[in-house]
């Protein structure tokens, strides 16, 4: 059974920094594309950055760019979204999902493409 597990969030005030993390289990890892999402209240779900199965191509949303870093450790099964600089348009629920199809040639951006996702973790910025 796949599963994915996100920690590593919290209340940060405006211009910090956190990094939240993705544990996968039940596939190989390795093969999937992975995806950042967040949602936040009133809001529709987004894809905030991308990343392939091989760790050589990523996606950011054009709010975050600068700003939140994707990185994969495919050894360890897991994926991490650095975020600094964060503001308070950023406070939301952020978890992650996986591409359903493996070894995809190009990175996908579409949402409909992410399927198995995390519970979550709560991301809130304020002063």
């Amino acid at each position: 059974q796949v599963r994915l597990v996100e920690s590593g969030g919290g209340l940060v005030q405006p211009g910090g920094s956190l990094r939240v993390s993705c544990a996968a289990s039940g596939l190989p890892f390795n093969r999937y594309g992975m995806g950042w999402f967040r949602q936040a209240p009133g809001k529709e779900r987004e894809l905030v950055a991308a990343i392939s199965w091989s760790g050589m191509r990523t996606y950011y949303l054009d709010s975050v760019k600068g700003r939140f870093t994707i990185s994969r450790d495919n050894a360890n099964n897991a994926a991490y979204l650095q975020m600094n600089g964060l503001k308070p348009e950023d406070t939301a629920i952020y978890d992650c999902a996986t591409d359903r199809r493996e070894l995809r040639a190009t990175l996908t951006t579409r949402l409909s493409d992410y399927n198995i996702r995390g519970q979550g973790t709560q991301v809130t910025v304020s002063s």
